[in-house]
């Protein structure tokens, strides 16, 4: 049995510390936080190791295009449109004007000489002072400016000639007779040998810029982070992250990492351990605080490792929303903190967010039963941004982090209202893990509720009954560390079967007219017994038909256990029936008490009622009475499978009886007003 209960507490630890190692960030923590412009907050920072200083982007590009051809285009030049066209040229007919032929020609040949690119061409010039012309195998670097495009050939070809022709309408001639076609592009861009110089001369382009030695001072406290300085910074970090991975220090790191691991794993253990011991015997609950430990965890090192400028997106505090459904406080707290130590552990601003996500969480739970329904949530999502804004930006000027503003804000704002986005996610997690949430509780226990309605109506002794052990039950759950709104609840359904036929029930009789038999008055000890048992069965069956949670259904099944209808049982005793008849015909077949609630259902249902009958309300007479009641089950071993312990049941006892005597105090009798 106790192998089994282990297997079943450290199994799950097993998988979570695998899920922990899996998603660990690879790289090393870095310490600081900067940006160009910024201060430096922290102390003076020297080298702990020789390091290159790592060109940016921007230089490597710039060397490129500064030490090579990288960047120029190459055009191929063609020789056939530019004869084929002076060709075509020299045989146009030039109408009346024969002489123009000769300047065409030379014209249209000094042009082609230069080199002739399409409109659309012309934008591969932009930005270039050269380009290369590629002529028989060899590459000439000629001017851009030299370069005509198609609309400038045609223009220059134009001027040249009417230059020479002033008094010849040559443009209406060139339109007449077709020059303006001669003129055509006869250079072509290469994308391919452009692309293959281009990537070798980024090739070509060094990494480095200088070197940093060990000791070297990189910069001094207060001193402004320049753009030089946050390059050296940010080299220095690329090689800090590295090293730690390389030189025979990547065992280091793991062990490091598995021992961080397991010191988590062991808090959160202890953390239940010591706050809720029980949690571990409902696995329900405790595979729902695994998996929610196992989610948050997993976020966090996601994050980190991927995505951490996107960290402060993720809306840590629903997590102990999520807690609070299910929870106490006194698991609540030292789970949430737990659940956030990957962060302060892992991430490079990791004692700032720690900081941030504790203080917006616990805020979180104080505020939300009263801001946790219809617009108030916006209310929730407010103050949960302004705790976070506030610690965050208090945490900036103490030099804890650097502050990316407004983007961090603005991120921080939409992670309070994804906050309450993610809460309803809740009732899927009832459902998945087959529990019931503190906010679940509070609608059933509504008066309003249907079935309870439908109670009152139907058995109004019955439900008056239920109030007055539900007020019971809560004063000892109070008094003993028990879970009052469940016990409340179960207190509330535990009779719902009772309104399936409420005159078999004395608490009901008040429906019953004086002319009308007594239920039981014609019934043998047998039927009547069986008749009250039923309403076990029929409470089931209307929990089923309104899908009450098994958490409270099971309070049906309790309240009894398998006790036996001692009433009726001494009555068919008496008139010489078989005692062996007690276990089929007299006994409940419901299951005996699990969990403290459950007994404390059991013994204030039976006390409620007994302490009706009492004739003498002095405390020795209710005393005697509860004692007696409560050692009877004890004797009758309907205790014997739950968790309640002696020190309990007497602390229990002793609410019962200051109850009921409080109920029954001797009243004053008022004298009566004499009639004048």
């Amino acid at each position: 049995m106790k192998i089994s209960f282990r297997l079943k507490v450290f199994s799950p630890l097993i998988i979570l510390f695998a899920v922990l190692i899996a998603f660990v960030p690879r790289t090393a923590k870095w310490n600081y936080e900067y940006r160009k412009g910024s201060v430096w907050q922290y102390e003076t920072c020297r080298a702990r190791l020789d390091f290159p200083i790592l060109k940016t982007e921007a230089q490597k590009a710039e060397e490129s295009l500064r030490n090579s051809s990288a960047g120029i285009p190459y055009f191929k030049i063609s020789d056939e449109p530019a004869a084929r066209n002076i060709a075509s040229a020299s045989a146009l007919d030039y109408l009346s004007h024969p002489e123009l032929e000769p300047a065409v020609v030379s014209t249209l040949r000094g042009i082609y000489s230069k080199g002739v690119v399409s409109d659309d061409g012309l934008s591969m010039l932009d930005g270039h002072d050269v380009i290369y012309i590629q002529r028989d195998k060899r590459a000439q670097k000629v001017p851009a400016t030299e370069v005509y495009g198609l609309s400038s050939a045609r223009t220059a070809l134009l001027a040249k000639v009417a230059e020479a022709f002033p008094e010849v309408r040559v443009d209406s001639l060139f339109r007449a007779c077709g020059v303006y076609d001669l003129v055509t592009p006869n250079l072509v861009f290469d994308e391919q040998l452009t692309s293959l110089v281009g990537s070798q001369a980024d090739r070509s382009v060094s990494e480095t810029v200088g070197i940093v030695k060990a000791g070297d001072v990189i910069i001094n406290k207060g001193d402004i982070v320049t753009e030089e300085l946050a390059q050296v910074l940010d080299s220095y970090k690329k090689e800090y992250e590295h090293s730690v991975l390389s030189g025979g220090k990547d065992w280091q790191f793991w062990l490091a990492n598995i021992l961080l691991c397991l010191a988590i794993l062991v808090c959160f253990y202890f953390a239940i351990h010591f706050s809720n011991p029980l949690v571990f015997k409902d696995y329900n609950r405790y595979l729902y605080i695994l998996t929610l430990f196992a989610l948050t965890a997993a976020l966090q090192m996601v994050f980190i490792r991927f995505w951490p400028r996107w960290l402060l997106l993720v809306p840590f505090p629903v997590f102990a929303l999520y807690l609070k459904a299910f929870f106490r406080t006194r698991v609540i707290y030292p789970v949430y903190i737990i659940s956030l130590l990957p962060m302060l552990l892992f991430a490079s601003n990791g004692q700032a967010l720690f900081l941030m996500y504790v203080a917006s969480g616990t805020l979180t739970l104080y505020v939300f039963n009263n801001f946790s329904r219809g617009v108030k949530q916006f209310v929730l999502a407010l103050v949960t941004f302004a705790v976070s804004a506030l610690v965050y930006l208090a945490c900036s000027l103490t030099g804890l982090l650097t502050m990316n503003f407004p983007r961090d804000l603005i991120f921080l704002f939409i992670a309070a209202f994804l906050q309450i986005a993610a809460y309803p996610f809740i009732y899927l997690m009832e459902r998945i893990f087959n529990l019931v949430s503190t906010s679940r509780l509070e609608e059933l226990a509504e008066n309003s509720n249907e079935l309870l309605r439908e109670l009152e109506k139907k058995a109004p002794g019955t439900f008056q009954h239920s109030l007055q052990v539900s007020a019971l039950a809560q004063s000892i759950a109070r008094a003993i560390g028990a879970d009052e709104s469940l016990v409340k609840v179960g207190a509330l359904y535990h009779d719902i079967g009772k309104m399936n036929n409420p005159l078999c029930f004395v608490e009901n009789e008040s429906l019953i007219s004086s002319e009308e038999i007594k239920y039981h008055a014609e019934l043998t000890p047998a039927q009547s017994a069986q008749d009250i048992i039923r309403h076990v069965t029929d409470g089931m069956e209307l929990a089923k038909e309104h899908h009450l949670p098994t958490v409270v259904s099971d309070f049906i099944l309790t309240h009894h256990g398998t006790s036996c209808v001692s009433y009726f049982y001494d009555k068919f005793l008496k008139d010489g029936g078989d005692p062996a008849q007690k276990t089929e015909d007299f006994c409940y077949p419901g299951r005996k008490p699990q969990t403290k609630e459950q007994v404390i259902l059991m013994i204030c249902d039976v006390l409620e009622a007994a302490s009706r009958t009492l004739k003498d309300y002095s405390p020795e007479a209710i005393s005697n009475l509860v004692d007696r009641l409560v050692q009877d089950r004890i004797d009758d071993g309907q205790l014997e499978e739950s968790d309640i312990t002696v020190k309990e049941l007497t602390t229990a006892k002793q609410v019962i009886k200051t109850y009921i005597a409080q109920i029954h105090h001797e009243r004053i009798k008022y004298p009566t007003r004499r009639k004048k």
